[in-house]
C-alpha cells in the first residue's frame, strides 16, 4: 500500500472513531448530576459481595480481568528492565563509597523505615475495607525499603534487598493472580469470578476473592518496584564501562627499527 493510501485509511478510521467517541460522550450523565448509572450499579454490586471498599471491589472483582492486564504491564516492565540493564561482559562492577549522611537524616530514615513498612502492610491487608489496596500498599512497601538507602548508603540497601529472591516472588505473585481466576472455571463459572465465601461485611475475611487478589497484587507491585529500582540503581551506582587496554606503538617501523629517510633528493 502506498503512503497516500495509508494516510487515507488512517483518516477514514480516525473519522469513524471520532464520531463514535462523540456519540458516546453525548450519552454520558451531565457533570455534577445526581444520576450516576455506573456508580449506582457498582455500589450495589459491592454491597452484594460484602466488600466495604467499592474501589477495591471494582478493581479485584467487578473488572478483575482488566486489573490482571494492568498487573501484567508491570511484570512486562520488570522483564524488560531485567533484560536491558543486566550487567554484560563489557561492564565492570565498581565499589560505591557512601557519602556522609547527616545524623538527622540517618535518624529520620531509621525511625521511618519500620513505620512505612507497617503502613504498607496495613494498606494492603485492609484494601477491601478502607481506601488503599495492593497497588498503593505495594508502592509504599517498596519505598519503605529504600529508606535504608536514604539513611545509610547503597551497600546497606543491598544487604537487606534480596534482588534474586524478589525477582522470583514478582513472577510467582503475578502467576498467582492468573491462577486464582481458574477457581471460577473449576466451579463452572466465569474466569476470575468471585467464588470464595463472602464472609462477614466489614471484616478482614469479607469480600471473597477480593482480599486474596488484593494481597497478590500488593506482593507483585512491591517486589516489582523494588526489582526495577534495584537495576536502575545498580546501573547508575555500581556499574561502569570496562577500561579498554592501552595500545602502544613504537616510533619506528613494524620491526622496531628507525624508518629510512626517503626524502633525500637524488641527483
Amino acid at each position: 500500500m502506498s503512503r497516500t493510501g495509508r494516510i487515507r485509511l488512517f483518516l477514514c478510521a480516525a473519522a469513524v472513531i471520532a464520531v463514535a467517541y462523540t456519540l458516546a460522550c453525548t450519552g454520558l450523565p451531565h457533570f455534577g448530576s445526581a444520576v450516576h448509572p455506573y456508580g449506582a450499579r457498582a455500589v450495589a454490586a459491592t454491597l452484594k459481595q460484602r466488600t466495604a471498599n467499592t474501589i477495591s471491589s471494582i478493581n479485584f472483582d467487578q473488572r478483575a480481568f482488566d486489573t490482571l492486564g494492568e498487573e501484567s504491564i508491570l511484570l512486562g516492565s520488570v522483564l524488560g528492565v531485567t533484560a536491558l540493564l543486566r550487567r554484560t561482559d563489557e561492564e565492570r562492577q565498581s565499589s560505591e563509597r557512601g557519602a556522609r549522611v547527616l545524623p538527622s537524616t540517618r535518624l529520620f530514615g531509621t525511625l521511618l523505615l519500620p513505620v512505612a513498612l507497617l503502613t504498607g502492610i496495613y494498606i494492603v491487608a485492609h484494601g477491601q475495607l478502607s481506601p488503599g489496596g495492593g497497588f498503593q500498599g505495594g508502592v509504599i512497601l517498596a519505598t519503605a525499603l529504600h529508606l535504608a538507602y536514604v539513611a545509610a548508603d547503597y551497600r546497606a540497601l543491598d544487604r537487606i534487598r534480596p534482588r534474586e529472591l524478589l525477582d522470583g516472588v514478582d513472577a510467582v505473585a503475578a502467576g498467582a493472580f492468573t491462577c486464582l481466576g481458574l477457581a471460577g472455571l473449576v466451579v463452572g463459572a466465569a474466569y476470575l469470578k468471585n467464588v470464595l465465601p463472602l464472609g462477614t461485611f466489614n471484616t478482614l475475611s469479607s469480600g471473597g476473592m477480593v482480599p486474596v487478589i488484593n494481597a497478590a497484587v500488593g506482593v507483585e507491585v512491591a517486589s516489582g518496584v523494588i526489582v526495577l529500582l534495584a537495576y536502575f540503581l545498580d546501573q547508575t551506582i555500581t556499574t561502569g564501562p570496562t577500561t579498554s587496554p592501552t595500545i602502544t606503538t613504537s616510533p619506528g617501523g613494524p620491526d622496531g627499527t628507525e624508518p629510512s629517510d626517503t626524502s633525500e633528493a637524488t641527483s
